[in-house]
């Protein structure tokens, strides 16, 4: 059985950005709750040798190019490069067993929306944007409501596959934003202390990583820091990896809050 749903990702130009930025949103006291909800029937799952292989997931992806201007400077994106930047997210999920499928593509040339200006009203068709890019955590929606709208990833249009935004430009800020949709948190979520990211397999580090320092260990009873990892702020040429825990984790939202919108 293939399960399907739908992500709307829209790519949105703005200014260079010199680090990695990304907006989504620090979780809430409900969304750490049930973060913790989902550690503790995960580990019961796994004591109980109950497999977390899951029925493939195939995600519909809507693209918006939302552009200042039709040129690549005012953010606009040719079709090709949308399918390279799907290109990238296939190879970076795939191996979990996760795809995603181009179901739709449109192009607006707007100055205020491609600067993140009135995101609801771009939603329903990005602030000037100062990140990366940002995605929302699952949550239970009702189609038309606001939230529903809000709900979605909005990607710089220059980090994606040979966009200008070196050394975030080979596509990794929407397998990394999309990583939010999926319910996961930042590796470095909590610091040394407590539940760090609520998954179990991802060793705790002090604070987000920078470039691609191998070896760095900021948490040194947890083990080295997981700088290969998707959730974490290395470079782009740096990700190759979620953990066991992390796909199970997707898994587990995804049969609670994204499944039904097929």
């Amino acid at each position: 059985m293939q399960i399907t749903s739908a992500l709307l990702l829209g790519l949105a130009a703005s200014g260079v950005v010199a680090r990695r930025e990304c907006g989504a949103p620090a979780p809430t006291e409900e969304q750490i709750e049930i973060a913790q909800q989902f550690a503790v029937t995960e580990e019961v799952d796994s004591v109980a040798g109950n497999s977390s292989r899951k029925a493939p997931i195939n995600v519909n992806v809507y693209f918006h190019v939302l552009a200042s201007s039709t040129s690549a400077s005012g953010g606009y994106l040719s079709s090709t490069t949308l399918d390279r930047q799907l290109d990238v997210m296939n190879d970076a999920f795939g191996p979990y067993n996760i795809q995603f499928t181009r179901a739709g593509a449109d192009w607006t040339v707007n100055s205020n929306w491609a600067n993140d200006g009135s995101e609801l009203t771009m939603k329903s068709f990005v602030n000037n944007m100062r990140y990366l890019g940002y995605c929302y955590f699952p949550a239970r929606v009702s189609t038309g409501s606001t939230d529903f709208y809000y709900d979605g990833c909005s990607i710089l249009s220059s980090t994606v596959p040979g966009g200008s935004e070196a050394p975030f430009n080979l596509g990794m800020t929407a397998v990394h934003e999309i990583g939010h949709w999926f319910g996961l948190y930042h590796t470095f979520q909590g610091g040394c202390t407590g539940s760090g990211d609520y998954v179990a397999d991802t060793p705790a580090e002090a604070s987000q990583a920078s470039g691609c320092p191998i070896g760095r260990d900021t948490c040194s009873s947890a083990g080295v820091d997981p700088i290969h990892n998707y959730m974490d702020y290395s470079d782009d040429s740096c990700y190759d990896e979620f953990t066991p825990g992390q796909v199970t984790r997707i898994n587990s939202y995804w049969d609670a809050y994204r499944s039904s919108f097929q």
